[in-house]
């Protein structure tokens, strides 16, 4: 049973996306609003470690660039917003993002704010995203973490993507080639 449904569906390939609902998060396009938050989350050098393009220090004006970007379409890939506003929650729990790959799979890619950190959020949306993407036709969905970051592989393992290997991608926060656990997950339909 598909408990995610879209509210609408806005947007083209880049740019903002439909909006998904699970059963506590709405996934919504990036709003000019959600700048603050995404600066005090993106800031903390927690989250910046374990992505690959986040800085630390987070520079000034580099949510409100990063939005900007998601808004007009020139990234080449889409970000939703993770809005626990539906459970009474924080509006910005955190970002999740699909980016096409050349050899045809969809990479996924995601961080959530501290003071939501072992919540459940993370894989809920991974699962409303990766069920989304799949009706959409998308077969084969790839992500990959930071071998030291054993939270987010297990949020990934609960999304129904099984560890495929080992690679290495570049921390900007950490200035290093970092290890990593590659992940997919094929479509079940």
């Amino acid at each position: 049973m598909d408990c995610h449904r879209r509210e609408n569906g806005e947007g083209g390939a880049a740019g903002p996306g439909p909006v998904l609902r699970s059963g506590r998060l709405l996934l919504r396009p990036l709003r000019r609003s959600d700048a603050g938050p995404i600066a005090l989350y993106a800031g903390d050098a927690r989250v910046a470690r374990m992505t690959t393009g986040i800085p630390h220090p987070y520079p000034p004006g580099a949510a409100e660039a990063f939005i900007e970007a998601a808004l007009s379409g020139r990234r080449s890939g889409r970000a939703w917003v993770m809005d626990g506003t539906p459970s009474g929650a924080a509006e910005m729990i955190g970002l999740i993002e699909a980016r096409p790959r050349a050899d045809g799979a969809t990479e996924i890619g995601f961080w959530v704010g501290p003071p939501f950190w072992n919540t459940g959020y993370a894989t809920e949306a991974l699962v409303a995203l990766a069920d989304a993407l799949a009706a959409d036709g998308q077969r084969r969905l790839v992500a990959q973490v930071f071998a030291d970051n054993p939270a987010s592989a297990q949020v990934l393992i609960h999304a129904g993507f099984a560890e495929t290997g080992q690679g290495s991608a570049f921390s900007v926060a950490r200035g290093q080639t970092v290890p990593t656990r590659v992940f997919e997950r094929k479509d079940r339909m």
